[in-house]
């Protein structure tokens, strides 16, 4: 496989890089990440508490304990790769994810999910390999979790 390629796929909105809360919720094969998202650089998000993405045919998903200092200081597999801290990529070629002892979570094992999916949060990076992801300013209402770190 080759090095990773990264495609940064948020355009006009992000997370709050303050706070943004991320927690997960699975409905079916689908994965929901919900977070505050960034109302200081985009200000239509003021009054919106939370957003969510919504993965399809989500496969499996984990959050790994990197933060924006330690990417900085070269502590994350993708430091000097990945273009911006506090994006949403996906990740095509080699997602190197044995580097990372963290478990993966099983949402639907044996899922046709193409495609990995990395957002670095202001404390942790959430990664997922899914179908396709969509943005919604109204989270459905489900029994969100925030992340869990297992080693």
């Amino acid at each position: 496989m080759t090095g990773p390629v990264f495609t940064q796929l948020n355009d006009g909105w992000n997370a709050d890089p303050n706070g943004p809360m991320p927690a997960v919720a699975v409905d079916g094969s689908t994965l929901w990440l919900r977070f505050k998202p960034n109302h200081f650089v985009y200000p239509e998000y003021e009054n919106i508490p939370h957003v969510a993405l919504s993965f399809d045919r989500c496969a499996r998903f984990r959050f790994t304990t990197v933060n924006d200092e330690g990417f900085y200081r070269g502590q994350c597999r993708f430091t000097g790769r990945a273009p911006k801290w506090g994006e949403f990529y996906e990740v095509a070629g080699d997602f190197e994810a044995e580097k990372r002892p963290e478990p993966w979570t099983e949402v639907s094992p044996g899922s046709e999910a193409p495609r990995q999916y990395l957002f670095y949060f202001r404390d942790e990076c959430f990664e997922a390999i899914a179908g396709n992801w969509d943005l919604t300013k109204t989270p459905p209402n489900l029994s969100y979790k925030e992340p869990i770190y297992a080693a």
